[in-house]
């Protein structure tokens, strides 16, 4: 059973989409692709890429399309895979809910 990770408790969204784009800059330079290069591949516009590597904003489907050229799309598939429960009553309804 998966527990909640309290280090990142008190974060914003902002701070999850800064993170997110930060891994996704860091990635990008490791295999060093220019910006250019990976909104080109991607189909994602380069002011878009820019600006998620700057602000974290950026459509959920462009996010998909920079993971799944980077070779990222697996992890985005695997968000939620591991319910986290908050409760034991959460833990009697997955049975009701499973997908």
């Amino acid at each position: 059973m998966a527990m909640v990770d309290t280090d990142y408790l008190w974060d914003t969204p902002s701070d999850v989409a800064l993170r997110l784009a930060k891994r996704i800059k860091a990635t990008r330079k490791r295999r060093r692709i220019t910006q250019k290069q990976l909104a080109g591949r991607s189909n994602v516009s380069y002011a878009t890429l820019r600006k998620f590597e700057k602000t974290g904003q950026i459509s959920l489907e462009s996010f998909i399309k920079l993971t799944m050229e980077l070779g990222l799309v697996q992890e985005v598939n695997d968000l939620f895979s591991e319910p986290v429960y908050n409760s034991i009553e959460e833990v009697v309804n997955a049975s009701k809910y499973k997908l």
